[in-house]
């Protein structure tokens, strides 16, 4: 967390939980600024450190421009809240995150969107295709999940755990995109590189032309270097989302309340 952000934690919220608090606060108004946030729906959650898996995310019925630190409501595994809260978690949002907080070791942010160029992209046959510099930084990193209609079904759970295997980004066919991390800034910038290839695929499809294509070689280094800058001790994609909350901040520091 940056200085700029820091504020004091409440009576009976320890540091490194209000730090977190704070920054997945701003994170909701990063994507709203962005026009990534879906009304009161979609999800972000974000493990608390600690024995206990314990996990942050959005209460269902708060826009993500109005959400504040103070409001996250913090669940367990299954969704349930553990500490009182006049908000409640919605009941399709932590189904799959809880699915992959659970079984993916590293997964300890896990976003949800609907943006539309990334919607779209998940009702494309053909799916996200290669030939765009973003999407070649993310090859071999895209897994893709069939719908089976709005996820409330937890037998799905196990499909959708195939679907992603070791892949840290899921296209959710004829619904959306997901991403998951080590941290919210490792799960953000894959989110934004895989939604930058979906406008950049959409717009060069728009023309009607043939897209050129990436070569294998320039995909594969591609991806190496994308691999290389998101490293975990690495900062670089920190020092982008550090600077895009500082915008935030900026622009409404209410979120850190």
């Amino acid at each position: 967390m940056t200085a700029t952000l820091t504020s004091p934690a409440p009576v009976g919220c320890s540091p490194e939980e209000w730090s977190a608090r704070v920054e997945l606060a701003g994170t909701f108004r990063l994507f709203a600024m962005l026009g990534w946030d879906e009304m009161i729906f979609n999800h972000i959650s974000f493990r608390l450190p600690g024995e206990t898996p314990t996990y942050l995310m959005n209460p269902f019925g708060l826009m993500y421009e109005e959400i504040t630190a103070s409001q996250l409501i913090k669940v367990d595994l299954d969704g349930n809240l553990v500490e009182d809260s006049p908000y409640a978690a919605n009941p399709a949002g932590f189904l799959f995150h809880g699915a992959i907080h659970r079984t993916v070791p590293h997964a300890h942010c896990v976003m949800h969107t609907h943006t539309t160029a990334g919607s779209a992209v998940a009702c494309l046959d053909e799916g996200l295709s290669p030939d765009n510099f973003y999407a070649a930084q993310l090859r071999n990193s895209v897994g893709y999940h069939e719908f089976e209609g709005i996820t409330v079904n937890e037998g799905e759970i196990p499909r959708m755990l195939a679907s992603l295997n070791d892949k840290p980004l899921l296209i959710l066919r004829n619904h959306g995109l997901l991403s998951h991390g080590p941290s919210i800034a490792h799960a953000f910038y894959r989110l934004w590189v895989l939604d930058r290839a979906c406008q950049v695929q959409l717009a060069a499809q728009s023309t009607g032309q043939p897209l050129r294509s990436v070569t294998d070689a320039a995909a594969r280094s591609s991806a190496q270097v994308a691999a290389d800058f998101v490293a975990p001790g690495r900062g670089p994609e920190r020092l982008m989302f550090e600077a895009l909350l500082r915008k935030v901040h900026r622009h409404d520091p209410g979120f850190a309340s």
